[in-house]
């Protein structure tokens, strides 16, 4: 692998994970000469787990993985580096954009979620960012929407009698456990042995023909993003980094994001399809029969009940790449459960773990169930989001290299299952030595301007935009790649912006 320049110890646990994972998937081991990983992951940021090491490795596949299409189209072999600490401030870009200059929100939170304590001593964790959860949560509860009265009215529940009732009515709540707890669980002996990244092959199609000399590595790439929130839109804004034409997928009739969207459809177009009427049903369709990648973020079985299966995409259209993202995976009680990075956290032993840590660096006792501490970001979500452009990039090149129709798989469970597996610092290192993140202000902090481009509103071919363009400013792309730097030029800022067509390709 690349180590022609001076490194940290703690940055071979990047490069064994990339390592690991890239001759997983069956890729050329040659290729890995390619990436270069800099910087300290394991004092990137102040946890006691690995989260910089990651961050750095999953970026650097997804980076990989375009260097080397560009590497099957022209032969051109390109260099890929990540730095340590960009990952991690990349993994947390919805904390850094501006948009004319200012931070368009306090919180990425509903005033409701996060966490409450139980009947049992133990806690809950409740998310409630989209409206229809948080009237579902209230509706349980039969309370008024504030803090105390939502804690009041849980103080009657038992932490899994809770989490159990809600999934009932598919809503969004994750009982507080330790790991040892978690692997007690029927859903922990499903995922074991699972890899963050799964490859399946579900037919067959003759060899794609993928040549010339791109001005980016996914340059003609067609790819249909139908994600929300968070894991998926990262993916979906990582291919369109790397070029390929990423047409986001929104539904009319759904609660949209609008602080975590203006930062994920960076690089993408946007249209609105109803599925539920026949002429967007039909409208997707067409669009599926020239696509290169289908990518789905929605609950377990949504699309494949209107017709958007992995089968059916791959009847539809032979040759493409089916990527789709879940909470807890394909097996197990929970294969269909509802779920979001922080309520993977608490259900599987993060929370308590990073919780007894921090008390160790304090040399305080930990006496009964520790008050839970989240991450200082949302990793699964963009550690999977990166995985997730990764598997879909790996299988791109499988179906230059031996054809065929391919499925990727990533659960957040899974990515949670494996970076548990990276194992856990010392104290003193995670919280003495671990650097925080920034403060969010602006004027914003100098680490994060050194880090971050400028972009301007794209119109659009609605041609629907009002008033002056707009200009953001958002966190760069930590892969930085030799001969094809990435695209990073403008941003929709809005979820119906252009007609459901195909660009032309050049």
């Amino acid at each position: 692998m690349g180590r022609n320049m001076p490194y940290t110890p703690d940055v071979f646990d990047s490069y064994d994970q990339a390592t690991s994972l890239w001759l997983a998937n069956g890729l050329p081991a040659e290729m890995l000469s390619h990436l270069k990983l800099s910087g300290c992951p394991h004092t990137a940021i102040n946890s006691s787990f690995k989260l910089g090491s990651a961050a750095q490795t999953s970026i650097g596949l997804s980076g990989l993985a375009a260097a080397y299409i560009l590497s099957l189209r022209s032969g051109n072999k390109q260099g890929v580096n990540v730095d340590a600490r960009h990952a991690i401030l990349d993994i947390s870009s919805e904390s850094w954009y501006t948009v004319d200059g200012k931070t368009p929100i306090a919180s990425v939170w509903d005033h409701l979620a996060g966490i409450y304590r139980t009947k049992d001593d133990s806690f809950v964790r409740l998310h409630t960012n989209f409206p229809h959860h948080r009237e579902g949560i209230l509706d349980i509860l039969q309370c008024e929407a504030s803090r105390e009265a939502v804690q009041a009215a849980l103080l009657q529940w038992n932490a899994e009698d809770f989490e159990d009732e809600a999934a009932k009515h598919e809503m969004c709540v994750s009982a507080y456990r330790s790991f040892e707890e978690w692997d007690k669980h029927p859903q922990a002996a499903a995922l074991k042995g699972t890899p963050p990244i799964q490859l399946v092959k579900i037919g067959d199609a003759p060899r794609r023909e993928i040549d010339g000399s791109p001005r980016f590595p996914l340059e003609g790439i067609r790819v249909l993003d139908l994600c929300r929130v968070l894991s998926g839109p990262v993916c979906g804004r990582t291919l369109a980094a790397y070029g390929a034409d990423v047409l986001l997928i929104t539904s009319p009739k759904l609660p949209d994001l609008p602080f975590l969207d203006i930062d994920t459809s960076r690089g993408k177009r946007t249209t609105q399809l109803d599925l539920t009427e026949a002429t967007d049903h039909d409208r997707l369709k067409e669009l599926v029969k020239e696509a290169d990648v289908f990518l789905q973020a929605y609950r377990p079985g949504g699309l494949k009940e209107k017709g958007f299966g992995p089968q059916e995409l791959a009847k539809l259209r032979p040759g493409i790449v089916c990527a789709n993202l879940t909470a807890y995976g394909w097996e197990g009680p929970w294969k269909d459960k509802r779920g979001f990075d922080s309520l993977v956290q608490t259900a599987t032993g993060f929370n308590w773990a990073e919780a007894e840590a921090l008390a160790k660096f304090n040399e305080q006792p930990v006496i009964g169930r520790p008050e839970p501490k989240a991450f200082p970001l949302q990793a699964l979500d963009h550690v999977g989001g990166y995985f997730l452009a990764f598997g879909i990039q790996a299988a791109v090149a499988k179906t230059v290299v031996e054809g065929g129709s391919w499925e990727v798989r990533v659960s957040l469970a899974a990515v949670a299952q494996w970076v548990r597996s990276l194992g856990q610092l010392p104290p003193k290192i995670a919280f003495g030595d671990g650097k925080p993140l920034p403060k969010r202000m602006v004027p914003q902090d100098p680490e994060i301007t050194a880090f971050s481009v400028t972009l301007h509103e794209a119109t659009g071919d609605k041609r629907d935009v009002e008033g002056p363009l707009r200009m953001m400013t958002a966190m760069h792309h930590a892969v930085h790649l030799s001969d094809t730097p990435v695209k990073e030029v403008e941003a929709p800022m809005g979820l119906n912006r252009h007609e459901p067509v195909w660009l032309p390709i050049m």
